[in-house]
């Protein structure tokens, strides 16, 4: 197959994304735990309006600048799953909060106390959701009488209190099995068991917020939790294949040959500027025969292993997306394909 675009360019299938919001959906249709899929991993809002079209409540993003673009192309229900300081982007939040029904999280209460008084002079009452660390020992406090502390606060402060939230991204990369199921029960618990003292003491909570592609069967099941926000399911890539297999592929990054050394190898123009190696080297897709070896800024360096292999300069080389999250950052749009040819340009954005 050779396609007429520019090399490095970031590929999609659209057979196989169709196929994994399909299931993914089914899996959430009958409840009572629904799907608010990351935009963080894709990036683009004509996948999430599918997403949305298959039945999700709403859109998980990670920044300010994801949910501005969410907003801009008519998404409205949003949850920013990340905290946010700073007079610039307290400001920005709540400007954002009277266009549209956008939640973030918090676990401090000098961001409450500033986000309520920025919002006082624009008579709106930002959504907050209170951020609980059930083991990744990132953001969150604690669970528990922390947790309803800082939730005490925020209703006091005069914002919307909707709930909380619990990421178990410590979890979502264990192996299948026992273990994982145990950890994820754990973490699940240590939320559900903060909702159960909030709404003891007369505070509703109206979401609980967790999960990932990597549990979304665990978490998603658990009884208290409201919504998943499961994102990478949608593209998938080969680090992540190895934990969850119930969804497929979709993401490759499509290279030319620019130059042959012998039998030995061949270079292609996909270097780190187009595609990540952070939690490991990408590989190739639909060759055997030959394995990329390094990957420098503009180009990829590929190992010849078989020298029957039929390859030339200005063939065109796809390499799988090893951590889609960072290549997708890498690149303004996305090529999607359908029976090998380029049925529509989606653009990334925020």
């Amino acid at each position: 197959m050779t396609l007429p675009i520019s090399t490095p360019a970031l590929l999609l299938d659209l057979d196989v994304v169709e196929s994994n919001i399909a299931r993914m959906a089914k899996f959430f249709e009958k409840g009572p735990t629904r799907l608010r899929p990351h935009y963080k991993n894709h990036k683009c809002p004509a996948l999430a309006q599918r997403q949305l079209a298959a039945g999700s409540i709403g859109i998980t993003c990670a920044t300010l600048g994801e949910a501005d673009a969410l907003v801009a192309n008519g998404i409205a229900h949003i949850l920013i799953a990340n905290e946010i300081a700073g007079e610039v982007k307290i400001r920005h939040f709540v400007e954002l909060s009277r266009k549209a029904d956008v939640i973030v999280a918090v676990d401090n209460p000098r961001v409450v106390e500033e986000l309520a008084a920025a919002a006082r002079s624009q008579e709106v009452a930002p959504q907050v959701v209170v951020d609980v660390d059930v083991g990744q020992a990132r953001c969150g406090v604690q669970p528990g009488e922390p947790a309803l502390a800082l939730a005490r606060r925020a209703i006091q402060a005069g914002l919307r209190f909707r709930g909380l939230m619990g990421y178990e991204g410590h979890v979502g990369h264990l192996k299948p099995g026992p273990e994982k199921e145990r950890a994820a029960h754990a973490a699940m618990d240590k939320v559900v068991k903060t909702r159960c003292l909030l709404e003891g003491q007369g505070i509703p909570v109206e979401i609980v917020s967790a999960g990932g592609t990597g549990t979304y069967s665990l978490s998603g099941r658990f009884l208290g939790v409201t919504e998943i926000q499961s994102g990478s399911y949608l593209i998938m890539d080969t680090g992540y294949r190895t934990v969850c297999t119930d969804f497929d592929m979709a993401l490759s990054v499509l290279g030319t040959v620019i130059s042959k050394a012998g039998e030995e190898r061949f270079i292609v123009d996909v270097g780190l500027k187009s595609i990540s190696a952070e939690r490991g080297l990408p590989v190739l897709k639909c060759i055997e025969g030959a394995r990329l070896r390094k990957l420098n800024a503009e180009h990829g360096i590929i190992d010849i292993l078989d020298p029957r292999l039929p390859v030339e300069v200005g063939d065109q080389v796809e390499i799988w997306a090893h951590y889609s999250d960072a290549t997708i950052n890498l690149h303004e749009r996305m090529y999607g394909l359908r029976n090998g040819a380029v049925e529509e340009v989606l653009r990334i954005e925020g």
